[in-house]
């Protein structure tokens, strides 16, 4: 018998403008999965049920008002579903602990504009989904919960940074959440939790009204189980905010990006691209086959799809490694918490401490470059970049972590998430697609990037390979 957590976001929020499922019940069934399985998946640090009880009740009458009025039709495009914030994002009077034991007991009094839109479209906040410290590794392992695991093996990572969140939307207990992407920390966990993610374009989605990125890296976006589900989410994540310092060009009036998810994307060239940019990186022969797979399948729906090979140039990783240590070393903490922070953390601060401005400007200047690079060569002719989202399988629990050697570990980190990084730096949109599960039942993902602006198409294409091989009736055992 289906359970309401069988449903997709998109199917519960119709529900509830039907009358046949209210929030509250929604609210009390995720609510209860999480006591229960949260402890084995690692997904939430911290779960907010006296905010959600009140949340549900709220968007129950908000409904129940609706439809008296004949008004259902109206109701935002997920009002009433349970919807997780990330713990890197602010939720005032919420606790928020930046995945860090130096943070374990701050309480904000702001609110990002995420967490503002997502309550103003009478979405339900069942918690805050685990994080490592900062969102800096590509894990989701702290100090503070359990490990982020993934649903398909509990032995494995559910990647990071966005791990909690792909643990819960994976493990049935959230239907979709909001993940927040500095070099890949949506699109690692939808690969290794066989989801679909988006990082969206660079000023999509607000990062203030207080924790704005300055070095454009990071964004907001959603993971979801279908393509219908992120659609939705960031038609209500998505749009200006007073004070933000980038836009990115609105859809035209009267479209949606769920409108895009059910639109065919016409015949597209596509442009596949195997080899890791990352000096002696190699690619994992599962990996390999999601994109030899993906490439076929892009052609049996009638795209056109070409392989290149670009040079490999370890110059986007070098300003990489310097604005996120840069960045690492701008987060304020007290002088007296310093030996609370992770091995990982402390070796970033004090790398970043040692990147001169000249150098910070020159690694931005690399990356502003890069897109210019890659709008030149390869999208003046063709509408969409293919790759795998990962150069490696999803990794064990504590694989990649080397508190004695965090200089090593930030090198396994790269040659584990080659791909990412580089739409982060162009600031181009890109998502992760869960076509591909290995003989031994884990998921890989490959990415697919798009022009500046672009993210209809990515929606349009994702949904037309979801329709081709669907994965949403994919479940694991933990499900």
């Amino acid at each position: 018998m289906a359970q309401l957590h069988d449903l997709t976001a998109v199917e519960q929020a119709a529900a509830v403008r039907e009358g046949a499922v209210s929030p509250v019940e929604l609210t009390e069934h995720y609510l209860e999965r999480i006591d229960r399985l949260d402890a084995t998946l690692g997904a939430f640090i911290t779960v907010t049920p006296e905010v959600a009880r009140k949340q549900a009740a709220e968007a129950e009458a908000w409904a129940l008002a609706a439809r008296r009025e004949g008004a259902a039709d109206e109701l935002p495009v997920l009002h009433g579903v349970p919807v997780p914030v990330k713990d890197l994002n602010l939720v005032a009077g919420v606790r928020c602990t930046f995945g860090s034991a130096a943070f374990a007991e701050h309480v904000p009094d702001a609110e990002d504009h995420v967490a503002a839109r997502l309550r103003k479209a009478g979405t339900i906040l069942l918690g805050k989904t685990n994080t490592p410290e900062f969102g800096l590794p590509c894990y989701t392992e702290n100090r503070l919960a359990p490990p982020a695991r993934t649903p398909w093996d509990l032995e494995r990572s559910a990647g990071g940074s966005s791990g909690g969140a792909g643990a819960a939307v994976a493990g049935g207990l959230a239907p979709v959440a909001q993940g927040s992407d500095g070099g890949g920390s949506i699109r690692i966990p939808s690969s290794v939790c066989g989801l679909f993610g988006i990082k969206p374009s660079r000023g999509r989605v607000s990062g203030g009204p207080v924790l704005h990125d300055v070095s454009g890296l990071s964004t907001s976006g959603p993971i979801a189980r279908t393509v219908a589900d992120a659609a939705a989410l960031l038609d209500i994540l998505a749009g200006p905010e007073p004070g933000a310092p980038y836009g990115a060009p609105a859809l035209p009036p009267g479209e949606t990006f769920l409108s895009h998810a059910r639109r065919e994307p016409g015949p597209l060239r596509v442009v596949a691209l195997a080899d890791p940019p990352v000096p002696g990186v190699a690619l994992h022969p599962d990996c390999r086959a999601a994109l030899d797979g993906a490439a076929g399948l892009l052609r049996e729906l009638g795209h056109d799809v070409d392989e290149m090979a670009l040079p490999v140039d370890d110059s986007v990783r070098q300003a990489f490694n310097a604005v996120w240590s840069v960045m690492a070393a701008a987060r304020p903490v007290a002088p007296g918490d310093e030996h609370l922070l992770m091995p990982l953390t402390r070796h970033l601060r004090g790398a970043g401490g040692k990147v001169s401005g000249l150098d910070f400007a020159g690694a931005l200047y690399v990356f502003r470059m890069l897109g210019q690079l890659i709008a030149d060569a390869l999208l003046t002719s063709y509408d969409v970049i293919l790759t795998p989202t990962l150069a490696q399988p999803p990794a064990l629990v504590g694989g990649m972590r080397d508190d004695a050697d965090p200089t090593a570990e930030f090198d396994a980190m790269a040659a584990f998430t080659p791909f990412t990084p580089l739409y982060n730096a162009t600031g181009q949109p890109a998502v992760s697609v869960p076509l591909h599960w290995t003989d031994a039942g884990l998921p890989i993902g490959v990415m697919l990037g798009g022009r500046y602006g672009d993210e209809a198409t990515l929606m349009s294409l994702s949904a037309q390979l979801e329709r081709a091989r669907p994965w949403a009736g994919r479940r694991p055992e933990v499900w």
